[in-house]
């Protein structure tokens, strides 16, 4: 899972249990940790993101994180993956994951580049962030 910013700023967080709502409130504790203003966070129409107990977490920290769309990471991430040597087992898995986030992390020109898609572009004018 990651949060991206328009100024090429990228977190994420690695788990291998499946995605639900408590994974999702974990993930923005986080996330939430690392800033002292509000993020803005784009998100498809997954369960565990219109859950309740997101819907709590998001009540009880009005000031942390406000949702919003972001795929053009994850498909990034389904191209990036190696396809000769796919990963045998979750923790393979997961290596390679934490190893292209970390590797994007230092490129924020691309990280940039995820905010040119013409489904997430109105970010740019609606709302620069500033992580």
């Amino acid at each position: 899972m990651s949060a991206i910013s328009t100024k090429g700023r990228m977190h994420f967080m690695v788990f291998a249990e499946s995605f639900t709502a408590q994974v999702m409130c974990r993930f923005l504790d986080r996330l939430a940790g690392h800033f002292e203003t509000k993020v803005h966070l784009v998100v498809d129409g997954h369960s565990a993101h219109r859950s309740r107990r997101v819907r709590d977490w998001l009540a009880a920290h009005p000031d942390a994180v406000e949702l919003h769309p972001d795929e053009l990471v994850n498909a990034d991430l389904k191209h990036c993956l190696p396809r000769q040597h796919r990963a045998r087992n979750q923790d393979e898995l997961a290596a390679e994951t934490r190893r292209f986030f970390r590797r994007r992390q230092r490129q924020p020109h691309i990280v940039r580049c995820y905010f040119g898609g013409p489904h997430v572009r109105y970010v740019l004018n609606e709302n620069p962030m500033s992580f």
